[in-house]
């Protein structure tokens, strides 16, 4: 199923890889709002899909939103309850960077009516298309839902000094059964955290539900291990840095033992 913003790709396999950050379309009449197209696009989990373009070759099915987080961002709590309580995030329609840079221009940040609008044209078929393919799987047994993001390796705002490759995240063991966390862990290599800074957006935490088969567990990479991240901040000379694969073949490795880890945790679980 694919309309021009939403792309669902079916596979066989127990496993849905969710892509909620990697899309850079905004509507005209939002963008002509905004500061600047390239902070709007600023914080996307940029070529994350392209990381992972080999899941659809293990049978994983794949859900990807193309519209941009700033936008609304797909990850968040609907009701606009913070996932980190007390800690710097951004909101179900953010209106500043993760660096905290004002998205919109003067008095022109979204109402609450307008809010409501974009869950409803975008927040919810795309949550709607991922409870369909985890019905349409779980119907044969256990299924694990991964859901796949990227971000700088360096962002002081949210967290101090630069995070491990391989970011796991679980909400301290309770959107999947330990099992599953454990083989995520061994697929990945030395450079990683579980549970860190990341534990898991709104996707994991929604829908994880391990005592009725459903296993969720989010995969916050550095982004690294795939293209140049640029010291000293970045500006719209130098983000995004393009996709290097050649600096992305280690990590596509261990990516792709992370999946057929989630795959295989099915057939015990």
């Amino acid at each position: 199923m694919s309309t021009d913003w939403l792309t669902v790709v079916e596979g066989s396999a127990p496993l849905i890889v969710a892509f909620p950050h990697t899309g850079t379309d905004i509507p005209a009449a939002i963008e002509a709002r905004m500061v600047s197209p390239w902070l709007a696009r600023k914080d996307a989990d940029w070529w994350v899909d392209r990381l992972y373009d080999f899941a659809g070759e293990m049978g994983a099915t794949t859900v990807r939103t193309a519209i941009s987080r700033s936008v609304i961002d797909v990850n968040r709590d609907p009701s606009g309850a913070s996932l980190y309580p007390g800690m710097a995030t951004t909101g179900l329609c953010p209106v500043e960077t993760f660096d905290g840079e004002p998205l919109y221009r003067p008095c022109a940040e979204p109402t609450e009516a307008e809010i409501a609008e974009r869950r409803a044209t975008w927040f919810d078929p795309y949550h709607a298309a991922i409870r369909a393919q985890i019905e349409r799987l779980g119907a044969s047994g256990p299924v694990v839902l991964y859901d796949a993001h990227s971000i700088r390796s360096v962002v002081p705002r949210l967290f101090d000094g630069a995070l491990p490759l391989f970011n796991i995240g679980d909400n301290d063991g309770v959107t999947c059964a330990p099992g599953l966390t454990r083989a995520v862990e061994a697929a990945c290599g030395p450079s990683q955290v579980t549970n860190g800074r990341f534990k898991g957006g709104w996707t994991t935490r929604h829908y994880g539900r391990p005592a009725t088969g459903v296993h969720a567990i989010q995969m916050e990479l550095a982004d690294r291990g795939y293209i140049l991240d640029p010291e000293g901040g970045v500006s719209e000379a130098n983000w995004p840095s393009p996709y290097e694969p050649e600096r992305a073949g280690p990590m596509r490795g261990h990516l792709r033992a992370v999946l057929k880890a989630c795959i295989d945790f099915t057939t015990n679980a």
